[in-house]
């Protein structure tokens, strides 16, 4: 029987979820779906400046996971940018940290922008 897969702890989830061409109608059925896994390791490695070891500790699970799910999350958003497909962000084992706890650390959009009541930790 397979190792279950561990839950990767995401900070928010993204603002827009939907990307794609502007210019030219897309067949919907050609869209990439990238996971909330994979979103969260683009913002922190990419946008926030984070080390892959940092970017695990954030989200609980180990660097060698990190730098697959961080690959995979390349490879969808360059198929997207270079064949002009729809990327849609959505699905994943993830939890959603609540802006308090254990592990949220600098990285957190919740800490930031307050929890989701307003109210900062």
């Amino acid at each position: 029987m397979p190792r279950p897969r561990k839950w990767r702890r995401v900070c928010s989830l993204p603002d827009a979820s939907r990307f794609g061409p502007l210019d030219v109608d897309v067949d919907v059925a050609d869209r990439i779906i990238m996971t909330v896994d994979e979103y969260e390791t683009i913002r922190l490695i990419d946008l926030e400046g984070f080390t892959q070891n940092e970017c695990a500790e954030q989200m609980h699970v180990s660097r060698t996971t990190v730098q697959g799910v961080y690959a995979q999350a390349r490879q969808k958003l360059a198929d997207s940018l270079v064949n002009g497909k729809p990327l849609w962000i959505e699905g994943g084992d993830y939890q959603i940290c609540d802006g308090r706890g254990r592990g949220c650390g600098r990285g957190c959009r919740r800490r930031r922008r307050g929890n989701a009541d307003g109210n900062l930790p």
